[in-house]
């Protein structure tokens, strides 16, 4: 099987995006043509998972974040001057034939969404998803049938993502019977801000009347700015009510979606060449005051 056909199969799994389609997904580097002799599912290409790919002698690395810091994921480097950690990375990944491809877009036009679908089945919170529920935009509700505190869900991201640390807002003793996986909180995403009547509305604000009104306790974000939600939430904790925010970090929120995508790749095809998961690793180090 060669690795063209194993991304044939992909794009039949997938929903097709259009003729028109130009994100960010495909092929980075690497050629297609010659037979697959493994697969490795990471959430990023680093380096140490390009070595790892390399030391389980596959020659697919199939990942869902960008591999060579430009934004717009370009298959080679696009900006004005040299940059040798791209040298040596892309070196690399030649040196040991192996082709990179980015699934981004597809993943999360897929429905259900393949990345929050691994996240949830690993955190092990599938039987707690609300899946009719639609009060969170462009996210999604879990609800525990008994309370736990913010040290156990905390305890838990650690231990199921692997993580170094984590930081939250709120008190450890928090009970949380709701929390949501909310969107990337910056500004423009997803609701543009707009001001009708008088009345301001954006995706932050949106978050903040899910918060005040759908009796969510907490919530897990991608990315995040820290003046609207976050600054509401360390009030909200500081008047006594049960609100609390798990800033994980944009990679770490995902990893489990990289996790899950090993799965499917092995069904889709048919277990004809190995699939592994790679764990990509905190991208954070903690260091904290003695």
């Amino acid at each position: 099987m060669t690795i063209a056909e194993v991304l044939k199969a992909v794009a039949a799994y997938h929903p097709d995006l259009g003729p028109d389609y130009g994100g960010c997904d495909g092929i980075k580097t690497g050629d297609p043509e010659q037979e697959c002799t493994g697969i490795v599912t990471a959430l990023v290409p680093t380096a140490e998972v390009i070595d790892k790919t390399a030391k389980l002698g596959a020659n697919l690395l199939f990942v869902h974040e960008p591999t060579w810091y430009l934004t717009p994921d370009y298959p080679d480097w696009r900006a004005a001057f040299p940059c040798h950690v791209y040298e040596q990375k892309r070196r690399a990944a030649e040196d040991h034939q192996i082709v990179i491809y980015r699934d981004h877009d597809h993943m999360h036009a897929h429905r259900p969404d393949s990345i929050f679908t691994g996240v949830i089945r690993y955190m092990g919170w599938e039987p707690y998803l609300l899946k009719e529920d639609h009060t969170v935009p462009f996210g999604y509700m879990i609800e525990f049938p008994e309370p736990r505190t913010a040290e156990e869900i905390g305890r838990e991201l650690l231990e199921k993502i692997g993580l170094n640390g984590t930081r939250y807002i709120g008190r450890p003793d928090a009970e949380i019977r709701r929390i949501a996986l909310v969107g990337h909180l910056y500004p423009e995403a997803f609701i543009p801000s707009s001001v009708t009547n008088g009345i301001y509305t954006d995706y932050a604000t949106e978050i903040i009347r899910v918060l005040e009104q759908e009796n969510v306790d907490a919530i897990l974000p991608g990315e995040i700015i820290e003046w609207n939600v976050l600054s509401y939430i360390r009030d909200a904790a500081y008047y006594g009510e049960n609100k609390v925010c798990f800033n994980i970090g944009h990679y770490n929120w995902e990893e489990l979606g990289a996790r899950y995508a090993a799965d499917w790749m092995g069904e889709i095809t048919h277990r004809r060449v190995p699939v592994r998961y790679v764990p990509t690793g905190d991208i954070w180090n903690f260091m904290l005051r003695k």
